[in-house]
């Protein structure tokens, strides 16, 4: 491209098979302070033009050998001499003739014989006119480039801003690492001992059990399969003082059925869960040896309690570890799903089982929302940063009231805890990056400002309200999602 000239020190070259011509305009053009070369044949312009800066060139048409729109139509086919403009400068004033010389290329049309002046108008015209092109094409060109390096940054500033997401997701699973350990060690431990109860039940009882059953009439059998059925019912938990006075109100009616042994029964019926109605089990004690009909009873109970158990343990180490993964998966944030709200905030609680203790009551109080097109994991980001602040809030001891429901067109999640509050001064601070009152090492002042600038992607809002035993922050976000993702 051209570098933008000094109109007084600019370069013409003047072409023209006529002398007279050629010296006229090169002195009066000379005299004005330009710098002037001359061509009497077309190629000699094009040479010219291609070898030293041209800033104008003045073209005849009618010329031997090549004329000016050949001259003209060659310099425009060039990238080095295509940015010159052509002023024709002729003796034809057909207006075909002046149609053709702009379709060429050219910029200005001169009618010989000339007038000076106006010769001089239009060259000083022209050339102003390319110095703005050119100052123009040159600050486009900077701003390109500047357009270029924002975009650059922006970029940068995206990738960064994804790094702070998944950084501080690994800070908050940092934390959670020892619960959620504790809490797969449980259903682990459940599934160990309920596997060597059965294997224990295999191998001591199962080898007898076809004499027993034998051993046993019709009605009797009938009667043992009910044992074990009533045993297996589903029943609410029940405590240690229930249990003890679920015995002694059967102990009676044990004794009056003539059983002895009466304490023994009673606690081994309570341990399988039968403590009432009694009635139609007191014939299956007053047979053989009444103890090991029971011992066995027990026994099948237990081991169905035991594949039962193994079952909900798996199932529950099954769910840690589905929220754990979906927690610690980061996907691109342009991959948009339809996502349900609700399962994201039972994941995050499921991550925080083992500090959602005895201590702290959770009140879920959820109405059927719609699925939402959103980043599922960048949610799931908002609702562990507000839930992990509410459990900090309260010290880990209170209530956690989480609400969902619809309001028009937006679904409303509110998450309530009854923590000392934030105080006033802090509230317009708290969405701010790198403020917090944690102490060190405790919180970097950056997760509220990354719920925020999340919520903000999903055309969400975010607000809080706070007082003593009561802040809540809610999040709204529109059904006809539109994320600016991208």
């Amino acid at each position: 491209m051209h570098q933008a000239v000094n109109q007084s020190k600019a370069h013409l070259l003047i072409v023209d098979d006529t002398p007279e011509n050629l010296i006229l305009l090169s002195r009066i053009l000379a005299e004005k302070g330009y710098a002037v070369s001359t061509a009497n044949q077309g190629d000699r312009a094009i040479d010219i033009a291609q070898n030293i800066p041209v800033d104008l060139i003045l073209l005849d048409i009618n010329m031997p050998q090549m004329n000016g729109y050949e001259v003209c139509e060659q310099l425009k086919a060039d990238k080095r001499t295509r940015e010159i403009p052509v002023i024709f400068i002729s003796g034809l004033n057909d207006v075909l003739d002046k149609v053709k010389a702009f379709s060429v290329g050219g910029v200005d049309y001169v009618t010989k014989p000339f007038q000076l002046k106006e010769v001089l108008a239009r060259v000083e015209t022209h050339l102003k006119l390319s110095i703005l092109q050119k100052s123009l094409e040159s600050k486009n060109e900077a701003l390109n480039q500047k357009n270029q390096e924002l975009a650059h940054t922006l970029e940068q500033l995206k990738s960064a801003q994804a790094e702070l997401v998944k950084s501080e997701k690994m800070a908050v699973l940092g934390q959670l690492v020892a619960g959620i350990a504790h809490e797969i060690n449980n259903p682990l431990a459940a599934i160990s001992s309920s596997a060597r109860n059965i294997s224990s039940f295999l191998v001591e009882t199962l080898q007898e059990l076809p004499a027993f059953f034998q051993s046993l009439s019709p009605e009797q059998s009938d009667r043992f399969t009910d044992l074990i059925a009533r045993s297996l019912q589903e029943k609410p938990a029940i405590s240690s003082k229930q249990k003890r006075q679920f015995r002694r109100s059967i102990i009676p009616q044990l004794e009056a059925a003539g059983i002895e042994n009466a304490d023994w029964f009673a606690e081994t019926l309570v341990d399988m869960g039968i403590y009432d109605n009694i009635d139609d089990f007191l014939s299956l004690m007053k047979i053989g040896d009444p103890r090991h009909i029971l011992l066995i009873a027990r026994k099948i109970s237990e081991l169905q309690r035991g594949a039962k158990t193994i079952e909900n343990a798996s199932a529950s180490a099954a769910k840690i570890v589905y929220a754990l993964k979906s927690y610690s998966r980061y996907e691109s944030s342009e991959n948009l799903v339809n996502a349900s709200v609700i399962d994201g905030i039972e994941t995050v609680l499921t991550l925080y089982q083992n500090q959602l203790t005895r201590q702290v009551e959770v009140i879920k109080q959820y109405e059927n929302v719609p699925h939402l097109l959103c980043d599922p994991d960048a949610l799931n980001q908002v609702w562990i940063n507000i839930i992990h602040n509410a459990l900090q809030a309260m010290d880990y001891s209170g209530k956690l009231t989480i609400n969902i429901k619809q309001e028009g067109e937006q679904i409303k999640v509110a998450i309530t805890d009854s923590g000392k509050g934030i105080p006033p001064e802090n509230i317009s601070k708290i969405f701010e990056p790198f403020f917090t009152t944690k102490l060190p090492g405790e919180g970097s002042g950056l997760g509220l400002d990354i719920v925020k600038k999340i919520v903000e992607k999903h055309s969400g809002t975010i607000e809080v309200e706070s007082v003593p035993n009561q802040t809540t922050f809610t999040v709204c976000l529109p059904t006809n999602l539109k994320p600016t993702y991208n």
